[in-house]
Parts: C-alpha cells; structure tokens; sequence
C-alpha cells in the first residue's frame, strides 16, 4: 500500500507511506488526487512525514493537488516535510506557492481559516 486516505468533515487527509515520491509512486499518488477531488473534495492535507526523497514528479504531483483544490475553490496544504523534501520545495520555490503546515494541527487550522473565509465570500 503506498498511500493511506482518510476522510474527515472539512478536508480529506492523503498519507504517501513510501519513502520515496518519485516516478514509481507518482502516477498513482496522481490519480488518486483526481479522484478524490472528482469525488467533490475541495480541500487535501498531504502528509509527507514518511517520505526522505521526492523528485520531479513526486512535485508534479504536488502541483496536480494545488490546482485540483484551487480550481475546486478548496484548500490544498502539504505537511510532514522531511529536510530533503524541504529543501528541494524550496530550491523549486514552491514555498511561494504551496500552503506549508509543519504539524497536523496547523494543516487543519490552515484549512479551516479558509473555510471561514470562504463562508463570509
């Protein structure tokens, strides 16, 4: 099993439980997101916690959530970085971009901020 999926009220949380994100997982992790996001989710926590290593497309998946939460008008955060992956977030200046959480309890705060947001829109 390579990703664990968990739906909660307000988002739904995907766990990459492979130490590497890269072409072998990548693929998966992708169709997985179009999935859950043609189910009608709007907002995604990835949780990165177990993996050391992500490459080009491991980013590239990354990227495919942000704008499947974005163009659902939902939240996307990513959380769980592990140094590498941080480092190559931010060498890549996904930083700039991305929602970044470093714990579980940020990644849902980050959410449901934007949920308050959205409600008053």
């Amino acid at each position: 099993m390579e990703f664990k999926i968990e739906k909660f009220d307000k988002f739904t949380l995907v766990e990459v439980l492979e130490e590497k994100l890269d072409t072998n997982i990548a693929p998966g992790l992708k169709s997985e997101l179009v999935l859950i996001s043609g189910n009608g989710e709007r907002n995604l926590i990835l949780d990165l916690s177990t993996c050391r290593y992500c490459d080009s497309s491991g980013l590239s998946a990354i990227l495919v959530a942000n704008r499947l939460c974005k163009n659902a008008g939902g939240t996307f955060v990513l959380t769980g970085l592990t140094d590498a992956v941080e480092r190559l977030i931010t060498i890549s200046q996904l930083d700039t971009v991305l929602n970044i959480a470093y714990s579980m309890e940020e990644a849902v705060q980050i959410i449901e901020n934007a949920e308050m947001e959205s409600s008053k829109k």
